[in-house]
C-alpha cells in the first residue's frame, strides 16, 4: 500500500529549530513518514486514509480502514452534539465518514442543567464531612434521597448525556485546525475498525465525583468519564489528535475535605480484551492518570486480556502529565519514538503491571532539573521489560539500570519476551523532539 511522505511540511518546518534542522532534514531525505497510508483513489481526502501496512499493532490482520469505504450517503459533517450523535446512529455500521467542524461542546448547558432536582452540593459536603460521617463506612446504601442518592442521579444524568458510542468502520476526523469535542466521553466500545484523527479531545469534568470514606487513610473523592475508552474494542487508529484538560486543569481543582476535588478520569484507557491498537502522532497534555492498558489484576479479568491489549504508540508528545503514559496490565506494547516532557509534580511515565510486555526504545526524555530520571520506570509488579536505545536529557540512558540503582528493593528485570516488526521508519531519539514537534497533535495532519 501507497503511503504519503513528509518530507515537504518537515523541510520547509524545520528550519526554525535550531540545532535540529540538519539532522531532520537528513531524516526527512530518506523518505521517513510522518502519516499513514491513504485509500487508493482517494490522494487528498483526509477522510478516507487508511492505516498504512505495517503500522502499529493495529495494522496487524485486516488493518485499520475505518469508514474509508463510505457511500456518500454514509458521509456527514456535523458542527453540534446533537448532530454527531444522530450521524453516529445512522446506517448501523455499515461504513462512515463524520467530519467534525468546529469545536462541540457536550455539556453546552453546564452541570446545573444535569443535576437532579433537589441535588445540592452544599448539603453533600455537611452531610458526609470526615468529622461528622467518619471514614470506616462508604456511601452504597444511602437511599435515593439522600444527598448520595441525588447525586447518583445527576451522575446517571451525565453518563447519559455524555457519552457516544461509535460503531464499526467508522472514521471520525476535524475539519481542519480547530475541530474537537469538548466534555465528551467517546466510546469505542466492542466494536472493529476504527478511526479518530485531527481531533482536539478537551477531557470531560466530571459534574458530580463521588466521595468514598474507606478510599485511603483520608477518603477520596473519585470521578468518571474517561476521553476515550476503547473497550473489548479491536483495529482502532488514534492520529493526530491532543488530548487535554483545556479549560480545566486539575492545578485549579479546589479541595475538600483535605482531598483534591477530582474532576478527570483517564485521556485514553484500552480495556476488557481490546486489542490492535495504534496511536500516533498525538499530544497528551495537562493531565494526571493520563493512559491505562488493562484495568484490573483480578483474575476474572486477566481471562480476557491475557493474549490481547496489543498497543503501539510511536511518535506521540507526552507533556505535563503525572503518570500512566502509559501503564500496563498484560498487553505486549510497544513504545517507540515518542517525547516525554516532565516536570514538576512528575510521577513516572512507564507503569509496568501484572504480566505486562512493554518494549520501549527509541524514545527522548525531558525532564526538568531535580526530576530523577528513575522515576521514568514504576513497578508496580515483577514484569520483565525492554528498554533500550532511549535518551534522557540529550543522552543514551539505561532506564531500567538506573531505576534500580535507586530502588533497590523493587528491582525490574530486562527483556519483554517479543521483539515488534510492525513500525514504520524508526527514527534516533535524539531527532525526536524535533519531529514530534513539527508533526503531533491536531491541526498538524496532511
Amino acid at each position: 500500500m501507497n503511503r504519503p511522505t513528509w518530507q515537504g511540511h518537515a523541510t520547509v518546518r524545520a528550519a526554525s529549530l535550531a540545532g535540529c534542522t540538519a539532522l531532520v532534514l537528513a531524516l526527512a531525505g530518506t523518505g521517513a513518514q510522518a502519516h499513514s497510508g491513504h485509500h487508493p483513489g482517494h490522494h487528498h481526502d483526509l477522510a478516507r486514509q487508511t492505516l498504512g501496512a505495517n503500522d502499529g499493532w493495529a495494522s496487524h490482520g485486516t488493518g485499520t480502514t475505518g469508514g474509508a469505504a463510505a457511500t456518500a450517503e454514509h458521509v456527514h459533517t456535523v458542527s453540534d452534539w446533537a448532530g454527531f450523535k444522530a450521524a453516529l446512529a445512522a446506517g448501523g455500521s455499515a461504513p462512515k465518514i463524520i467530519k467534525v467542524r468546529g469545536t462541540i461542546d457536550a455539556v453546552s448547558g453546564g452541570c446545573d442543567a444535569l443535576a437532579a432536582p433537589g441535588y445540592d452540593f452544599d448539603d453533600y459536603l455537611e452531610t458526609y464531612a470526615p468529622e461528622t460521617w467518619g471514614l470506616g463506612q462508604d456511601l452504597t446504601d444511602e437511599p435515593d434521597d439522600s444527598p448520595e442518592g441525588l447525586r447518583r442521579a445527576s451522575a446517571a444524568h451525565q453518563d447519559a448525556a455524555i457519552k457516544a458510542n461509535i460503531p464499526a468502520n467508522t472514521t471520525i476526523i476535524g475539519v481542519g485546525r480547530n475541530a474537537g469535542f469538548k466534555g465528551a466521553s467517546l466510546q469505542i466500545k466492542g466494536v472493529d475498525n476504527v478511526i479518530v484523527r485531527n481531533l482536539t479531545l478537551e477531557s470531560p469534568v466530571d459534574c458530580f465525583p463521588q466521595w468514598d470514606p474507606t478510599d485511603g487513610d483520608r477518603g477520596n473523592w473519585n470521578s468518571e468519564y474517561d476521553t476515550a475508552v476503547v473497550y473489548g474494542s479491536t483495529h482502532v487508529w488514534l492520529d493526530h489528535n491532543t488530548f487535554t484538560d483545556g479549560d480545566h486543569p486539575d492545578s485549579e481543582a479546589p479541595t475538600h475535605f483535605g482531598m483534591l476535588y477530582q474532576q478527570h478520569d483517564g485521556e485514553l484507557d484500552i480495556v476488557r480484551g481490546a486489542d490492535h491498537v495504534t496511536a500516533s502522532w498525538n499530544v497528551f497534555t495537562e493531565h494526571d492518570k493520563t493512559i491505562l492498558i488493562g484495568n484490573s489484576d483480578g483474575e476474572s479479568t486477566a481471562v480476557g486480556d491475557r493474549g490481547r491489549l496489543k498497543v503501539t504508540f510511536h511518535h506521540n508528545l507526552f507533556s505535563k502529565l503525572v503518570e500512566r503514559a502509559p501503564r500496563v496490565r498484560f498487553g505486549q506494547v510497544d513504545v517507540y519514538n515518542n517525547h516525554f516532557v516532565a516536570g514538576q509534580g512528575y510521577g513516572y511515565s512507564f507503569g509496568v503491571g501484572k504480566e505486562s510486555q512493554l518494549v520501549a526504545e527509541h524514545n527522548a526524555f525531558t525532564l526538568a532539573e531535580g526530576v530523577s530520571p528513575a522515576k521514568i520506570l514504576k513497578r508496580w509488579n515483577d514484569s520483565p521489560l525492554t528498554a533500550r536505545n532511549n535518551h534522557v536529557n540529550g543522552k543514551r540512558a539505561d532506564l531500567i539500570a538506573v531505576h534500580n540503582a535507586e530502588n533497590p528493593e523493587t528491582p525490574l528485570r530486562s527483556g519483554a519476551g517479543w521483539t515488534p516488526t510492525l513500525r514504520t521508519a524508526v527514527h534516533p531519539a535524539q531527532a525526536v523532539p524535533a519531529l514530534v514537534r513539527l508533526g503531533a497533535g491536531a491541526g498538524r495532519i496532511g
